[in-house]
């Protein structure tokens, strides 16, 4: 009885093997080809009313940098004679300027090295 059992698993691990092997053998299915990609997006550069208008005006001291889109004031970056520039970004109504080191506006979280091996 017991050999009986065993020689039927056997078989049947067989019977697996050879059914495995032969789905195998016939190579990967082929896939229905696919769809043409979108167009690519139209190039901002390409657009005169998306690319940047940058009026520069030089004085004694500084130079100063106007940034405009579509005629609207982005920002503008005044470099001193001596020292590090700094931004002007106009806030939501436009009346009053927020002064900025840099145009980037990510919180900078400090890191401190608590343990070193």
């Amino acid at each position: 009885m017991i050999a009986r059992t065993f020689l039927r698993s056997i078989l049947m691990a067989l019977a697996l093997a050879a059914a495995t092997g032969a789905a195998s053998a016939q190579g990967p299915a082929k896939a229905p080809p696919s769809p043409e990609p979108p167009p690519p997006p139209q190039d901002a550069a390409g657009d005169p009313d998306l690319a940047p208008q940058v009026t520069i005006i030089r004085r004694d001291q500084q130079v100063i940098e106007e940034v405009r889109v579509k005629g609207e004031l982005r920002y503008i970056r005044v470099t001193p004679l001596h020292g590090r520039p700094y931004y002007l970004i106009p806030d939501g109504n436009g009346a009053t300027y927020i002064r900025r080191d840099s145009l980037d506006s990510s919180l900078k979280v400090p890191l401190w090295v608590l343990f070193s091996f």
